[in-house]
């Protein structure tokens, strides 16, 4: 925060403390009239409003309200670039209560990961940890049911784009993943747009055939990934084209979409966010889905 904003702060917080102290104190006592009667003249249908200074009891809970407000400040961040006495700042005290529940669980979190994945993946009370980190880590993207959505894959089925097998899910989740398919629509046009993904299309229906006009351009641009047979290739997360499995959607004008301006995945991640242990657990968790 620049200085003339944090002066401009601690001068409108004083200004309306110093303001609001002046008003109820203003407002303590009552000014008698010539009936010696505190009335504000107002009156409504016949009733006549008094003009009666706030109970005792009210008074002073304001005053201490003041006298809290006035501590807070002192103590805590409040008055611009000033940290207070204290040094108070949330992202601390969150740290340490994160440090004190690793602190707490961490024995748990050792024992569970010194189990092979497979066999972790069918102790129940540990897939409810899993079941926890995969909803607070992977639900945004993933869906809470790690059904996916467009451009993010289901972890319930037998699809995978970099292996189902328990290394290579604790690598996609350490390390995260990206990505790349190119853009085609320079190099195969409209015509050849249309010709590919009709192609595509072919292969997932199990119906591609060497005569088809796109049959020797996907040999020549998209086999180097995607395999001479479409089936995919896990080193480089090329997804199988031969299923009826659909990253993107399996549509026509889907697919189209995905030659012609291309798809750039990302996974995040994990390593620097969740402990071995936790990466152990969830992906124990991860390998249980596909595996039910």
């Amino acid at each position: 925060m620049s200085s003339f904003w944090s002066l401009w702060i601690i001068v409108l917080t004083i200004v309306t403390l110093v303001g609001v102290t002046w008003l109820l104190f203003a407002n303590r006592k009552t000014r008698l009239n010539a009936e010696n009667e505190a009335k504000t003249g107002h009156v409504y249908d016949g009733i006549e409003e008094y003009d009666n200074p706030l109970p005792a009891w009210w008074f002073n809970l304001f005053v201490l309200t003041l006298i809290f407000t006035v501590g807070y400040l002192v103590f805590y961040p409040g008055m611009g670039n000033f940290k207070g006495l204290l040094k108070w700042t949330s992202i601390q005290q969150w740290q340490e209560e994160v440090d004190a529940a690793e602190e707490k669980f961490k024995p748990l979190y050792q024992s569970l990961a010194a189990k092979p994945i497979p066999e972790l993946a069918k102790d129940k009370e540990a897939m409810k940890i899993g079941q926890r980190l995969f909803a607070n880590s992977c639900a945004t993207c993933h869906g809470s049911d790690a059904g996916g959505a467009i451009g993010y894959p289901n972890l319930r089925d037998h699809d995978w784009l970099y292996g189902g097998e328990p290394d290579n899910i604790v690598t996609s989740i350490k390390g995260g993943r990206n990505a790349v398919m190119p853009a085609w629509a320079n190099t195969l046009g409209g015509k050849g747009l249309e010709d590919m993904a009709s192609y595509v299309l072919a292969l997932s229906k199990g119906e591609a055939s060497s005569e088809h006009p796109a049959a020797e351009t996907f040999q020549t641009m998209c086999s180097v990934c995607h395999g001479a047979d479409g089936s995919g290739n896990i080193a480089l997360g090329a997804p199988n084209l031969t299923d009826d499995i659909w990253l993107y959607g399996g549509k026509p004008e889907q697919i189209l979409q995905s030659l012609a301006i291309g798809r750039n995945g990302k996974m995040p991640a994990q390593q620097d966010i969740l402990s071995p242990e936790k990466i152990h657990i969830l992906s124990a968790y991860v390998y249980s889905l596909s595996n039910e």
